[in-house]
């Protein structure tokens, strides 16, 4: 079956950085829109960045110029680059790939940001 497994998540500081990734299974994986979300205590799950199997990014406006999703389809695996982080960061960020009518989510990696 497939597997989405983000790995990367932990406790920094405001200011730092943090490289999330997520190593996908059994799909194929250049075909698909890759994706990072994330979920706040007490929030809905929300869109932070999606890029396409040919490398098109879009991020929401709240990580814009902080925050980078990359892959490499050679490796089955996305990436999202964290700096500048903020308390505000703070979340579940979950790692999806969707094609079509298909749509797969990881587990989740916890990061905080807190002094």
């Amino acid at each position: 079956q497939v597997q989405l497994v983000e790995s990367g998540g932990g406790l920094v500081q405001p200011g730092g950085s943090l490289r999330l990734s997520c190593a996908a299974s059994r799909i194929i994986f250049s075909r698909y829109v890759m994706g990072w979300y994330r979920q706040a205590p007490g929030k809905q799950r929300e869109l932070v960045a999606t890029i396409t199997g040919n490398g098109a990014t879009n991020h929401a406006d709240s990580v814009k110029g902080r925050f980078t999703i990359s892959r490499d389809n050679a490796k089955n695996t996305v990436y999202l680059q964290m700096t500048s982080l903020k308390p505000e960061d703070t979340a579940v960020y979950y790692c999806n790939a969707h094609l079509g009518w298909f749509d797969y989510w990881g587990q989740g990696t916890r990061v905080t940001v807190s002094s």
